[in-house]
């Protein structure tokens, strides 16, 4: 079985990010995005305007064009 990565282009915070992989999803697309000290605080996720809860995000798959926003809480007064 010979099975090809794709390349897949999206938008993260309207970034333009090219990721090749067979399924790309967005735990993937945070991985390549995020530092690891963004990856341990606490944020939000919208795929095209939708909110995506973390236990879905190994699940739900990125397509071509796609937005992705990760909002981080802002603490001020």
């Amino acid at each position: 079985m010979n099975t090809k990565a794709a390349i897949t282009t999206y938008f993260i915070n309207g970034q333009v990010i090219t990721i090749a992989s067979i399924t790309p999803n967005i735990s993937m697309a945070l991985l390549h995005y995020l530092t690891p000290e963004q990856q341990k605080q606490s944020f939000a996720v919208a795929l095209n305007g939708d909110f995506i809860g973390k236990a879905d995000y190994q699940k739900t798959t990125i397509n071509q064009e796609d937005s992705i926003d990760v909002l981080f809480p802002i603490q001020g007064g």
